[in-house]
């Protein structure tokens, strides 16, 4: 009973801890340039298949678009069943600028989709003449209710003859997936004059409409980051990461497609490292200030001073440029077509000999460092004094009693190995070209895909909580003397 109240209360803070972190990475992910998404749009805004307050949306979600002002529709008069609702949109303020100035009309400083609770309304210009002549005439309105659904992948058009297609990047844009349901419609007329507007509904009625302008206050900011935060952690909450603007896929997806190889890589590296620094530090210890410390203690340390893009440029020049034992990167050679099963994975394990050897230099140093430190300190404890004291052998004073007292310290180790197990190691698969999740994660960071860094640092988030949670509940296994409940 008291191991389950202490795993619920410290559930109940790792739900508190990953809120504040949550808000640190919403936070950060304001910082990041939005460049990326307005570039990616650009060719769909100027086709006109989409048009810029659908991509704007697309920045709010994720609170990248801050306000400037708006502008309002306030059907005041008629029988229009939205009488007295209002519509706002979002516009610019140097905008309305140049349109005191004389620069521009009121017909398209008032054009586009203006949103209130659950309904749209947009305003459409329609302009017909001949070629080098246009003349505005009524333009329309219609007033829908919204459904969102999420989002959507709309594919790109072929490529023209003659242009190249990118087999290796997805094809299509992500855009904001809704399903309108026309309510109302009709025409309306602006009197460039005064910016005065009258509907004019499909059924013959005149409804006078009220439009304003107004400046975003800081508390309209302030607001705006506020419900993009909310919408974004509700989102998340019901398991929904977004959609990766660089992968066109559900962030979730491409993480849980994609952290299987970079798990095998880790996990092996792990058991490894594990396997190799655990005796290194025990036989360090043992032989103090002797040939083997100072042989493996400069070996180890050689090994964490190397940078890790360093360390695997030289593998790479050695073993497979200059020697050709090993490819230079990615998963797979060019197989047959029937190549069997093991074939297969006996390739892809021929191909990740390097990048894991590569993770066990850099990473086998500091755990034995770590492990000696710790031996020596048990080894000069009064109860290893006892054991030797009562005839026992040293290999059963040092792996019996001594090793089990070593092994509490590393337990706090595991706090750390979740989130590297399941986050992928970013520069060792980069350098190797290996397509896990932490060379997906660099190429998304390269381009500002901010939904799938917003993903993926959460994602690591919720791996060291249960990382920390999991050392904690081990500390009670290797040492009989904690009690969780206390």
């Amino acid at each position: 009973m008291d191991t389950l109240k202490y795993v619920v209360k410290r559930l109940l803070m790792a739900l508190l801890i990953l809120f504040g972190v949550s808000v640190i990475i919403f936070s950060l992910s304001r910082m990041m340039p939005s460049d990326y998404i307005d570039k990616q749009y650009a060719s769909q805004i100027g086709q006109g298949t989409m048009k810029q307050e659908d991509v704007d949306r697309i920045k709010d979600i994720y609170g990248l678009y801050m306000p400037d002002a708006y502008v309002s529709v306030q059907i005041t008069g008629g029988d229009s069943q939205f009488k007295g609702k209002t519509f706002t949109k979002r516009a610019k303020h140097d905008t309305y600028d140049r349109l005191q100035d004389g620069v521009g009309t009121w017909l398209e400083f008032y054009e586009g989709s203006y949103d209130a609770k659950g309904y749209r309304v947009y305003l459409n210009t329609e302009e017909v003449g001949e070629e080098g002549y246009t003349e505005t005439v009524p333009s329309s309105y219609e007033i829908y209710k919204v459904i969102t659904k999420g989002f959507a992948q709309v594919p790109e058009e072929t490529p023209d003859e003659g242009e190249e297609d990118d087999e290796d990047e997805p094809s299509g844009v992500v855009t904001v997936e809704e399903v309108l349901e026309l309510v109302e419609s009709g025409t309306y007329a602006v009197n460039e004059e005064n910016g005065k507007v009258t509907f004019t509904s499909s059924a013959g009625n005149t409804f006078d409409v009220n439009m304003k302008y107004r400046v975003a206050t800081f508390w309209n900011k302030a607001g705006a980051v506020l419900s993009s935060y909310f919408t974004w952690l509700g989102n998340l909450l019901k398991g929904d990461l977004g959609m990766s603007f660089k992968y066109r896929q559900p962030v979730g997806k491409v993480i849980s497609e994609n952290m299987g190889i970079s798990f095998g890589i880790s996990f092996v590296a792990t058991i490894l490292q594990f396997a190799i620094a655990i005796p290194l530090g025990i036989k360090a210890a043992t032989h103090q200030y002797g040939v083997i410390d100072y042989t493996v203690t400069v070996l180890t340390m050689i090994g964490i001073s190397l940078p890790t893009f360093f360390l695997s440029a030289v593998f790479i020049l050695i073993f497979s440029v200059n020697l050709g034992w090993f490819p230079i990167g990615g998963l797979h050679n060019s197989l047959p077509v029937d190549a069997s099963g093991a074939l297969i994975f006996g390739d892809m394990l021929w191909h990740l000999i390097l990048p894991m050897l590569v993770l066990v230099i850099l990473s086998v140093g500091s755990l034995m460092r770590y492990t000696r430190t710790n031996t020596l300190e048990v080894l000069n404890a009064d109860y290893i004094r006892t054991a030797r004291a009562k005839g026992l052998s040293e290999k059963t004073v040092i792996y019996k009693h001594a090793f089990r007292n070593t092994m509490i310290p590393l337990v706090t180790l595991m706090a750390s190995i979740l989130p590297s197990l399941f986050g992928g190691a970013m520069i060792t698969e980069t350098v190797f070209a290996i397509p896990g999740i932490g060379k997906l994660a660099y190429d998304a960071l390269l381009v500002a895909d901010v939904p799938f860094i917003m993903g993926y640092n959460m994602f690591l988030a919720i791996m060291t909580v249960l990382g920390t949670l999991l050392s904690d509940l081990m500390y009670a296994v290797v040492d009989p003397r904690v009690k969780l409940g206390k």
